[in-house]
This record gives structure tokens, sequence and C-alpha cells, in this order.
């Protein structure tokens, strides 16, 4: 069996190159991979391409990579009204945005976990969101093309793990984690609590073993220096 338990959170980051795609779990502040996010910071990482429903609220979350100028483009669906330091950068042409529908940002991740290489949607039709995309009427209704969002890496937040890397997430954790952990190449989770294989029962695994690639176990919130 391949050992996948980590063991510190500067371990599990540390071959994550500059210019990866990266996938950020979380939103509205519930499962973010708090503790990675620090880490990967404090790597000194440089032109990230990120994926995340939002944009950091102040210093925290994805908050310090756009603070250290470490991001270089985000696909996100709401920015969020305390992302200073991303405000800051894209208001000076230092970071780029697509913005995309919450909806159609999952289903998007969905379409690359499920290998799919697009989807037609009625979403966004006629406004910014269609700029330069493939439009068609499919049953009397305009839509277009998306395509799909797939990460070099995902960075996500869950509850337990056992040993093989099956997971749980804690109420609305739930969210961005699991689809991200199915649509990357490699899956990082920092957890709260590992235990024995068959600790979880089965009906209770809502990220199966096989899309993680390293855990790491992280109590609570650990900042950069």
């Amino acid at each position: 069996m391949k050992q996948k338990i980590v063991s510190s959170l500067d371990a599990a980051v540390a071959d994550i190159p500059d210019g990866a795609r990266i996938m950020f779990g979380g939103f509205g502040g519930a499962g973010f991979p708090n503790n990675l996010i620090q880490a990967l910071s404090r790597k000194g990482i440089q032109n990230v391409f990120a994926i995340s429903n939002n944009c950091g609220t102040r210093d925290g979350e994805l908050g310090i990579m756009f603070k250290n100028g470490q991001v270089k483009h985000v696909i996100c669906s709401f920015p969020g009204p305390h992302s200073n330091h991303f405000q800051e950068r894209y208001a000076k042409g230092q970071v780029t945005c697509e913005l995309v529908p919450q909806g159609i940002l999952c289903e998007r991740m969905r379409a690359a976990a499920a290998g799919l290489l697009g989807f037609y949607t009625t979403v966004g039709v006629g406004t910014e969101v269609s700029a330069g995309k493939e439009e068609r009427v499919i049953n009397g209704k305009r839509c277009i093309l998306e395509s799909p969002i797939y990460g070099d890496f995902a960075l996500i937040k869950a509850q337990k793990a056992d040993e093989l890397g099956n997971l749980t997430y804690r109420l609305a954790a739930r969210n961005f984690n699991p689809i991200m952990a199915q649509a990357a190449k490699t899956t990082i989770v920092e957890v709260d609590e590992i235990v024995p294989v068959g600790s979880i029962p089965p009906e209770n695994v809502i990220t199966p073993a096989i899309f993680v690639h390293r855990i790491v176990q992280a109590k609570g919130m650990h900042y950069a220096g």
C-alpha cells in the first residue's frame, strides 16, 4: 500500500512548481485548506494559476498569496468584499481574473473529473460570460459551450481521513472540496484527524481514497512566520 501520510505541511507542498494550476477548496470561510495555503505561500511559489470560489478574506484563505504577489491568474465565482489584496493587485493589472457563475464553476470541474470535453448551458448567454465562446441553439434555447476546468494540484480540507485516504467532511466544508479532489492530477488534503483503515463506515465516505494522493494532519490554524 502506497504511503500517503506526509509528515509536515511544508513537505506536502514541496514539489508544487511555479506556474502550477492549483485548485483551492472552500466556500464562505468553510473548508479552506488554510494550513496548506500558508505552507504554499511560505514556499515562495510564483505565477500560480488559481482556481477557487473566492479570493481570500484579508490575509486569510487565499489572501496571503495575493498579498505576496504569488498569483498571476484566478478563475473564481465570487472574489468577495474583503478580498482587499486581490482587489489591489487586480486594480494594478498584476493579476487577471475569469469570473464564472458558481454552478457552472462546479459543473466545469465535474466535467474535468468525468473526462468530458465540454457541455452546453443557457447560463451566461448574452453576457460577458459568453465572450469568445461557441454559441448554438438547442431545443430552441441559445446555449454556450463551456470547457472543463482541471488542476495540476488540488489543496483541500477534510475533517477525517483513514490511512488509505478515504475522506469525510464537516458540515459546509463539503462544498468545492469533493469535486476538486476528482478534477486534479494530484490531491493534497489537510485533515483534523487520521484514523485506521476501517474506522470510517463505507456509507460515510464522501471522497474515496482513489482521488487522494497526500494526507497531512493539521489541527487549528498555523500562520506563516
